[in-house]
């Protein structure tokens, strides 16, 4: 007796058919008026994350003295570029900070530190402490002093200090803006750190014959850095000032990399430190706290609030903090939507929940509903950053956030997707006309962008629908998404 088998459709059978919706709609597209741009969008190769690999340790040269001796703005002669933040108020530096610098071709690791002073207290103990670490993570120091004071009895405190540590040491007298200062250089002898190296940080005079010299110090590989990994995600802290970013960096860490103090603003300069977490390795970066409108804001919380902005740009994913022991305030806010206007992957870490009460909870929830009702797509993720409680919880929801951002939707299944929407809610008519969906195609990822070739402007409200019905059917939890449209007209015939 012979069985009639039914065939059904298997995986195979659906890309077909995906594949032949594609081709169609892709040649019904020739009928339009497309420009070289469409064009190349339309031809777009899908790209992969990039991969994981070892990178020999970079040299590290360590750049410390007393407080205003013109450490961070020697640190940008160095990167020809203003990236460390300076100020005429001393001790505007109080991390010690991390940047990759080159110089004739060798590639190495410069770190500003903050100034160092003997007998420090409070959060100047912490800022000297920092610059104390640095010098023990070097491989050559540059011990900065100012020619135009000469030596102090701190410098003579820095000298033991530099002398216990046992690496090489260049001494550079900085502000030697002309001839004559180069003269006075000569009192620094007695600092028994053999010949002084004058130089105008501000001017760049003498910087090129220090960097020399300080290529001869330097080994080819870091006999104290760690290997490096080229490729690990970058995540960026975000919050406003005290809200524990830095405190969180510490722990994840493992140790006081950078300054925790009750004073809010402590952190100036975004701080990167590549650390294990959850069985992977990440680059976190501590950014500066920011605390109201740029163009309100003067001297140095004006710059690092600039270089905070920059960090994020590039940065993958944002983990914006936020202090659930405080009423969500209009700064959280806008940090929030500084990360969607990034485009970055966002993940919201409620910062400090051991310290929530039952009645702070009620009110939070409602807080959150209200005014964090716009990225309710972002995971949450409740810690305390002091004690590290929960801080496990944190590497999936980095996970979720950084897979989604990275998610691409095949063409055919996008296209698919898209007609039935259309067939089941059309867009309303206007004017009398109807406007169509003729392609859809994924422009990018990081975020994942959509374009929509059509016969007439969408409204808002409709590609907000299909912005909501994309999150339902594919998730993208964690990563903002982008719809836009490219309105096309029909050919003229001849």
């Amino acid at each position: 007796m012979n069985e009639e088998i039914e065939h059904e459709a298997g995986p195979a059978d659906a890309y077909e058919t995906d594949e032949a919706r594609v081709a169609a709609l892709r040649a019904g597209l020739s009928d339009y008026e497309l420009d070289a741009e469409d064009a190349a969008l339309l031809e777009l190769a899908e790209a992969g994350p990039d991969a994981l690999r070892v990178l020999p340790a970079l040299p590290v040269l360590a750049i410390v003295g007393r407080p205003n001796v013109g450490k961070s703005a020697l640190v940008n002669r160095i990167l020809g570029r203003r990236e460390a933040v300076v100020e005429d108020t001393p001790g505007v530096t109080r991390d010690r900070v991390t940047y990759k610098a080159e110089w004739n071709g060798r590639p190495f690791t410069v770190v500003d530190t903050g100034g160092w002073e003997p007998d420090a207290r409070g959060i100047d103990r912490s800022v000297a402490l920092q610059a104390e670490v640095a010098v023990d993570l070097a491989d050559a120091v540059l011990f900065v002093v100012d020619v135009n004071v000469g030596p102090t009895s701190t410098d003579e405190h820095v000298v033991r200090m530099l002398r216990q540590s046992n690496r090489p040491v260049l001494l550079v007298a900085n502000k030697a803006d002309d001839a004559r200062r180069d003269l006075e250089a000569a009192s620094l002898w007695s600092l028994g750190l053999g010949e002084p190296h004058p130089v105008s940080a501000v001017h760049g005079r003498g910087v090129a014959d220090l960097l020399d010299a300080a290529m001869e110090l330097l080994p080819e590989v870091s006999a104290v850095a760690k290997e490096e990994l080229g490729g690990p995600r970058r995540v960026a802290l975000l919050g406003r000032p005290n809200v524990g970013k830095s405190s969180l960096l510490n722990k994840a860490a493992g140790e006081e990399r950078v300054v925790v103090n009750e004073i809010a603003g402590t952190t100036r300069d975004p701080v990167d430190e590549q650390i294990e977490l959850g069985g992977r390795v990440w680059r976190f970066v501590d950014t500066a706290g920011i605390r109201r409108r740029v163009h309100l804001q003067q001297g140095a919380d004006f710059y690092a609030t600039l270089r905070t902005q920059a960090a994020l740009e590039k940065a993958e994913v944002a983990v914006v903090l936020i202090d659930v022991t405080e009423p969500i305030s209009e700064q959280d806010v806008r940090i929030v939507d500084l990360v969607l206007e990034s485009g970055r992957a966002l993940v919201l870490a409620f910062n400090k929940w051991d310290q929530l009460d039952d009645e702070r909870r009620r009110y939070l929830e409602r807080e959150i509903e209200q005014d964090l009702g716009h990225v309710d797509w972002a995971p949450r993720v409740n810690i305390s950053a002091r004690t590290g409680r929960h801080l496990e919880k944190l590497v999936p929801a980095l996970e979720l956030a950084l897979d989604s951002w990275d998610t691409r939707i095949p063409t055919g299944k996008l296209n698919a997707f898209i007609a039935d929407i259309v067939s089941a809610h059309p867009h309303p008519l206007r004017g009398g006309k109807q406007p169509r969906i003729l392609f859809a195609t994924q422009a990018s990822t990081r975020p994942p962008t959509f374009v929509l070739f059509t016969t007439g402007f969408l409204d808002p409200q409709y590609r907000r629908f299909i912005q909501r019905r994309l999150r339902e059917d594919y998730g993208f939890e964690g990563t903002p998404i982008q719809v836009n449209m490219r309105v096309r007209e029909k050919r003229e015939r001849r």
